[in-house]
C-alpha cells in the first residue's frame, strides 16, 4: 500500500515538473524575438504628442514596437548613459546626453537583443550663447572674436541688419570681418536652434578717446595724475589713459570746451576699465557735467583685465547735453586705472 501511494506521489510530481517544462517551452518559442521599430519621440509631459525636435539633454521617450530588451540607445554615435535607460515593449526612456556632434541632425538608434533601428531625428543644440566679442570697436575689415557657446551650425553674423563675412567657427568661437560702413551695431549670431543679439554694441556713435582725446576734449583731472598717452595696458590701438589717484575720491576728468555736446536721442555710455590689484572690488563713481548725485557706481570685480562697460544715461541722470564725463574714485582708497574706449551709443 505505501509502495502503491509513494508511486502515485513520484508520478504526480513528474507530472509537475513536466507540465512546467511544457510550459517554458510554450514561453520561449512565443517570446516576440522581433527587431525593433521606432515611430515617434515625445517629452515626458506629452507622451501622446509627438515632437518634431528636442534639445541636448533633454528627456525624451522613443515611441515604437520590440522595445523591452533595449540595451543601447546612441544619438549619432554618442552614447547614452546605461543608468538612463528605461524601456518597455513600446517605449524606451532615455536622456539624451549634453553634447552631440551635429548643431541639428542627430539620428538616434536603438539596439535590442534582437536589432537595431534608427529614426532620423532633429536634436537641437541649445540656442547660441555670446559671451563676449573683442574688439569692441574698429574699423571695416577688422576681424572681430565672439566668444560663447553652441555655434556649431552658424548661418550668419550680423552687424544689425548688415552681414558679416565669417573667417572661422568653433563651438565656443566665432571670427567674423567687419563690414563696410558699420560704426556702430549690435552683433547677432544665427543657428539651427535660434538667434542670439549681443548686450553690448559694437563701436561708437560718438566718440570721446580711442587712441587720444577727440579735439575739444581734455584732461582735467582732480587729486590724480592722468596721461593720455599711456602705451601699456590698452585695450585697443596703442594709446589708453592711465590715472593714478593722489588722494582719495581724485578722479578722471574729460572736459569737452564749449560748446557742450547735445545727446540727445543717445543712450548710453560706453568704456572699457583696467584695474590693478589694489582696485579689485573698489567702486569708481560715473557722472556727467559734474553732478556726483546722477552719477552710477560701477565695481572692479576683476584685477588685471579689461572690463567692459555700457551704462544707460538713464542711469546717469539722463543729462540733453554733455560738458564733462568723471570717473571718481569712490572707495577711500589710493588705486590705479587705465581707461579706452571711451564714447557714446
Amino acid at each position: 500500500m505505501k509502495k502503491n501511494f509513494l508511486l502515485y506521489r513520484i508520478v504526480c510530481l513528474l507530472g509537475f515538473a513536466g507540465c512546467l517544462f511544457l510550459a517554458s517551452c510554450k514561453k520561449q518559442q512565443t517570446e516576440p524575438a522581433f527587431p525593433p521599430e521606432l515611430t515617434a519621440v515625445t517629452d515626458l509631459a506629452n507622451r501622446d504628442i509627438p515632437l518634431s525636435s528636442v534639445q541636448y539633454g533633454d528627456w525624451i521617450i522613443i515611441k515604437g514596437k520590440h522595445l523591452a530588451t533595449t540595451y543601447k540607445v546612441d544619438f549619432n554615435t554618442v552614447l547614452a548613459s546605461d543608468s538612463l535607460i528605461y524601456a518597455n515593449d513600446t517605449s524606451v526612456t532615455v536622456k539624451i546626453p549634453a553634447i552631440l556632434p551635429a548643431p541639428a541632425d542627430n539620428p538616434v538608434t536603438v539596439t535590442t537583443k534582437y536589432g537595431s533601428a534608427t529614426l532620423n531625428f532633429k536634436i537641437l543644440q541649445p540656442p547660441p550663447v555670446i559671451n563676449a566679442f573683442d574688439p569692441m570697436a574698429g574699423n571695416t575689415g577688422d576681424m572681430v572674436t565672439i566668444s560663447g557657446n553652441y555655434f556649431l551650425g552658424v548661418s550668419s553674423v550680423k552687424f544689425d541688419a548688415v552681414d558679416a563675412t565669417i573667417v572661422s567657427t568653433t563651438k565656443e568661437e566665432i571670427k567674423v570681418k567687419v563690414p563696410a560702413g558699420i560704426s556702430y551695431a549690435y552683433i547677432s549670431v544665427t543657428t539651427p536652434s535660434g538667434t542670439v543679439k549681443t548686450d553690448k554694441a559694437y563701436g561708437f556713435r560718438y566718440l570721446v578717446f580711442d587712441d587720444a582725446l577727440v579735439s575739444g576734449w581734455s584732461n582735467t583731472s582732480f587729486s590724480a595724475t592722468t596721461l593720455v598717452n599711456n602705451t601699456t595696458p590698452v585695450k585697443r590701438g596703442t594709446m589708453s589713459v592711465k590715472t593714478n589717484f593722489t588722494t582719495t575720491f581724485g578722479a578722471l576728468r574729460l572736459t569737452k570746451a564749449a560748446p557742450a555736446v547735445n545727446i540727445t536721442g543717445y543712450s548710453a555710455l560706453k568704456f572699457s576699465i583696467y584695474g590693478t590689484t589694489a582696485s579689485l572690488g573698489k567702486k569708481i563713481k560715473i557722472y556727467f557735467n559734474g553732478v556726483s548725485a546722477s552719477g552710477y557706481t560701477i565695481v572692479l570685480n576683476k584685477a588685471g583685465e579689461w572690463l567692459d562697460f555700457q551704462i544707460p544715461l538713464s542711469n546717469i541722470g539722463s543729462p540733453t547735453t554733455l560738458t564733462s564725463i568723471t570717473m571718481q574714485e569712490f572707495s577711500g582708497i589710493l588705486q590705479e586705472i587705465y581707461v579706452d574706449d571711451i564714447g557714446l551709443l
